[in-house]
């Protein structure tokens, strides 16, 4: 009879000690089924993951090879296993990054990077499955985007549509390298979904002192000047009026890198670069009273019931060796707010023992 007393006050004490502590502590106290903290993965998850049908599908591309995971819970994707979906077999088409997963007219398509081993060669190629279930079937090269007639750099690619038409956004440079390298974003239309129909159209560059950041904050920095706008995002306006562009500013090798803004009215010509307007101040911006630096290569998507929307995005804890350690990148995701005109408020990184519910209609499973 003693001894259970004395277990009974020993289990109550750690119970306590537990959810008396830290809020991350405290989060698995509550119940990890309903509740999450961030970051949801201590490694990059990849730069992009689609909701489809009740399932969230993360991309991952490296060296030659192309990953896919799968879950319905977006707080447990890290946790999935990889499935390699596709290898390269031609030494032309390597060093795959920045790969994205899209659902187009009943097909698969996953857009990446790759090159020969030139950093000068990056460019866009894409994949196609007919199968219902992307983690099945096969997935074919159809082949290279010719993005321009100069063959420049093109990379972080992403596709939409608007009123029937298929466009690609990517980040590009204006010719080859030069002595000062711009990285800018750029839109065409597509024929279908690996080939354009329009020459391509600049809709932003770096020209505001926070796109322009190359200095590391250690002194560190590239050969020559490097202006980034990179790995564009489309979402829309909370009615859908407006056509939002998310891109990431400045290089990521500094603490400033964060998220710029670009948008056009729904009806606009989006061929048009003077319909696009870009936001003159970051949307996304370090949080440096919690020492989170960089948030960067946002990813908009939906609850599971699909009545919330979320943005994933990466971030960085540690400021030391950042122009070496280009992915110590941390996953974190929070809920999308809204401003008066249905515009996303991004803000700031939250402090990562901040305890979230997790998205509207996640099932309650332990799997």
């Amino acid at each position: 009879m003693r001894f259970n007393c004395i277990f009974l006050c020993l289990l109550v004490w750690c119970c306590f000690s537990c959810c008396s502590g830290k809020r991350a502590d405290h989060a698995t106290c509550i119940d990890s089924l309903q509740y999450y903290v961030n970051p949801i993965s201590a490694t990059s998850l990849g730069h992009h993951v689609l909701f489809h049908r009740g399932v969230y599908y993360g991309i991952w591309g490296w060296s030659s090879n192309i990953y896919l995971r799968a879950t319905e819970d977006i707080t447990l994707l890290k946790d999935k296993e990889l499935k390699n979906v596709w290898s390269s077999t031609d030494s032309s088409v390597g060093n795959i990054d920045d790969a994205e997963l899209h659902y187009i007219d009943s097909k698969w398509y996953v857009y990446f990077t790759g090159n020969d081993n030139n950093l000068d060669d990056r460019c866009i190629y894409v994949l196609e499955n007919d199968s219902p279930d992307p983690m099945q079937g096969t997935f074919k090269l159809k082949g290279r985007i010719e993005t321009d007639r100069e063959k420049s750099v093109a990379m972080f690619s992403t596709v939409f549509q608007q009123d029937g038409r298929l466009y690609l956004v990517w980040c590009g440079w204006p010719s080859r390298r030069v002595y000062e390298e711009n990285q800018c974003i750029y839109i065409a239309e597509m024929k279908n979904p690996w080939t354009l129909s329009s020459e391509r159209v600049l809709i932003s560059k770096p020209e505001y002192e926070w796109e322009c950041q190359w200095v590391g904050i250690d002194g560190n920095r590239t050969a020559y000047p490097i202006y980034v706008n990179e790995c564009p995002q489309v979402f829309r306006s909370l009615r859908q009026d407006k056509i939002l562009i998310y891109y990431a500013a400045s290089g990521r090798w500094t603490p400033y890198y964060c998220e710029g803004m670009l948008q056009a009215d729904a009806s606009a010509d989006l061929l048009n670069s003077a319909s696009w307007k870009k936001c003159p101040v970051p949307v996304f911006d370090q949080n440096t009273s919690d020492k989170l630096y960089g948030p960067s290569i946002v990813c908009f998507i939906p609850s599971p019931d699909e009545t919330e929307y979320y943005y994933l995005y990466n971030v960085r804890k540690d400021l030391e060796d950042m122009f070496i350690s280009l992915d110590k990148y941390e996953v974190c995701m929070q809920k999308v707010e809204w401003d008066k005109d249905g515009i996303p408020v991004l803000g700031c990184p939250l402090r990562q023992d901040t305890l979230l519910r997790k998205p509207s209609g996640t099932r309650r499973t332990t799997d």
